[in-house]
């Protein structure tokens, strides 16, 4: 006992600047990235070049935001991008063939507001199962969600046998035009993507600091056993964290999907990949009770640099996977040393 207090008071005491450093590693990289982009890519630093990034950030953040809730809470959502491919394809499905009801042998065709709902009610369905499993059954998250994403990806596949829905236009006379400005519309000169994103983050901020649910996902993470004894609701409080998630990849699902003005059943995969570097980048810890909203969406912002910088490099897709992958890990590296650090300053 005497070695071991012996052994953790040094790496105490001179690891505080340590863990400051790693308290702030997203706005570190961040800072490195740009940075380097700045003067390796030529037009990096402007304008039309930093809209586009903000709005490919953005759909980073989205599904970071949902992801965040749910690593808090300990777990982890593997599923995020193929619902967001499935979100993608009912949209397009429902604008394209309309929703056909077999009894009264009529199809209706929603408007945009109805085709949003449907799919973000069916996104949250999707996280509602995933919550289901992990809270009721006692599933392990990364294998009911890892089921969910094969579930999701092969509807989204038999949805048009694996073809893409083209032409996400709408028709006057069925009254569905508009879907495309939900993906390249405008509001005072800012992408409505980027001003989706920065209310749901506002939003979920607010929810994660500041609401007795946001303080019991906090408790659930910290000590799953200690806030069930205090009365809380462990089992609700990972269903709806799991919603969340999943109305989250249904959102980033139509964003896609109206930016490209066309759903394809592959889009989204490996999202679930940058939205958990996102987050645990971002000081969020993968063993739940510790991680920000905010963290999240600088963690966000450093994968979306990363990835529009080194295309403009002209670094090939293979390469750019490689690197995603190692900045995961390192993310990973940073967030046990993070935790070892805080384990021996309270020892």
């Amino acid at each position: 006992m005497t070695a071991t207090t012996s052994t953790a008071a040094p790496i105490a005491a001179n690891g505080g600047w340590l863990a400051l450093v790693l308290k702030l590693r997203a706005l570190i990289a961040l800072g490195v990235v740009l940075a380097f982009f700045s003067v390796m890519a030529p037009n990096f630093l402007s304008t039309a070049n930093f809209l586009i990034m903000f709005k490919h950030v953005a759909i980073t953040a989205i599904l970071a935001i949902g992801m965040s809730f749910v690593i808090l809470t300990g777990g982890i959502d593997l599923s995020v991008g193929s619902i967001a491919g499935l979100g993608g394809m009912v949209a397009g499905a429902l604008i394209l063939n309309g929703l056909t009801i077999a009894p009264l042998g009529v199809v209706v065709y929603p408007s945009i507001p109805m085709v949003i709902a449907i799919v973000l009610l069916l996104g949250g369905l999707a996280g509602f199962a995933n919550g289901v499993l992990v809270s009721r059954f006692k599933v392990a998250p990364f294998i009911a969600t890892l089921g969910m994403l094969y579930v999701a990806r092969g509807a989204a596949m038999l949805l048009s046998n694996g073809a893409t829905f083209p032409n996400l236009t709408g028709r006057e006379d069925l009254g569905n035009t508009g879907f495309p400005w939900l993906g390249a519309g405008t509001v005072l000169g800012l992408p409505v993507t980027v001003l989706v994103m920065g209310v749901i983050a506002l939003v979920a901020a607010f929810v994660a600091r500041d609401t007795p649910f946001g303080r019991r996902v906090y408790a659930v993470g910290g000590n799953e056993r200690a806030a069930l004894l205090s009365g809380v609701r462990v089992d609700r409080v990972k269903i709806a964290v799991y919603v969340i998630s999943g109305v989250c990849a249904a959102l980033v699902g139509l964003v896609v999907s109206s930016e490209l003005v066309a759903a394809h059943p592959a889009s989204g995969e490996t999202f679930e990949l940058s939205a958990i570097a996102a987050v645990v980048l971002g000081g969020a810890s993968l063993s739940g009770g510790r991680g920000t909203v905010g963290g999240a969406l600088i963690g966000a912002c450093v994968i979306g640099v990363l990835g529009d910088g080194l295309v403009m490099m002209g670094v090939s897709e293979f390469w750019q996977m490689v690197v995603k992958g190692l900045v995961i890990i390192a993310a990973v590296v940073l967030d046990q040393l993070q935790g070892r650090l805080a384990a021996a300053g309270k020892a």
